[in-house]
């Protein structure tokens, strides 16, 4: 049998919000293995859903720039969120996005190597630490083209925590816009159902049916049940299925169409999601300069 730590079991009641019996339990019962522990919990009804992200925030922007046809965005982290709030930082994260759109580099690497008036973007970035007097990074970019047929939409929520930028075929760009702030808000993770992998969805139908197993429901019954939480499911994460955030009556995908328009595709960065960040014990910090 696998032991099970205790940052384990506060992993997994941060995911499920779960007792800590109930998920040392489930832990136990799957060797330790994270993932089946969720569904384990899921499938017992103990969790209905894993909503709580895993993620731990890292400081830094993230921002949208269009050059032509072209857009970029893209996420620059630093160590403390009062870099984040630095002009000259903002003013960084927002020439990198706009070279990047200009250039259109395959990866960070050579995103990294491409001219700047001031030599290339990790000059830049260099110049920008020396100054600072933090560790200044490019984390990631994504680029998006279109026609003239087609419509960006961009969106940064608190000055560039959480970018967005969405490509709309047809209607306008204010239509594209509201489609980022609505990506921005609710976090879809596919334009459409069609989108989302056999694999993922075949995984989906293993809980819910073992789940509804588990609460006693006759057989008979059970793949109805499941196929009307399986389309829930679906339109929680598909984009066009969801209820748009400026009007609940009607869903994303019927917004966009009645301006003559459909999604094509979404990026959108949150500034840190899944990078570790160092906790500090403040108390502890506190303690220890008044014993020295």
């Amino acid at each position: 049998m696998a032991k099970i730590s205790a940052s384990q079991v506060k992993e997994l009641r941060d995911k499920t919000g779960v007792g800590m019996m109930a998920a040392k339990k489930a832990l136990v019962a799957v060797d330790g293995d994270m993932s089946k522990a969720v569904d384990h919990l899921r499938e017992k009804g103990i969790a209905k859903a894993a909503k709580k992200s895993d993620r731990v925030a890292a400081e830094g922007l993230a921002d949208v720039e269009v050059v032509g046809n072209t857009a970029a965005i893209v996420e620059v982290n630093a160590e403390t969120d009062f870099v984040a709030q630095n002009a000259q930082f903002k003013e960084l994260v927002k020439k990198i996005a706009n070279v990047i759109a200009k250039e259109k580099p395959a990866n960070v690497e050579d995103a990294l190597k491409v001219k700047t008036a001031n030599g290339t973007v990790n000059d830049e970035i260099i110049e920008a630490t020396q100054v600072i007097g933090e560790k200044i990074t490019l984390r990631r970019f994504a680029l998006a083209e279109k026609d003239d047929s087609q419509n960006f939409g961009a969106y940064l929520h608190m000055g560039g925590k959480i970018a967005t930028l969405v490509v709309l075929d047809g209607a306008d760009e204010a239509t594209a816009k509201d489609v980022a702030m609505h990506v921005a808000a609710i976090n879809p993770k596919y334009v459409n159902r069609d989108q989302v992998p056999a694999a993922e969805l075949n995984h989906e139908k293993e809980v819910l049916t073992q789940e509804a197993l588990n609460e006693g429901k006759p057989e008979k019954i059970v793949e109805k049940m499941v196929a009307g939480r399986l389309n829930k499911f679906l339109a929680e994460i598909s984009l066009d299925d969801q209820e748009f955030v400026k009007d609940p009556d009607q869903t994303v995908g019927k917004y966009v169409s009645s301006k003559k328009g459909k999604v094509r595709s979404f990026v959108r960065y949150e500034v840190g999601e899944g990078i570790e960040k160092k906790e500090d014990n403040f108390v502890d910090e506190v303690m220890s300069q008044i014993k020295d």
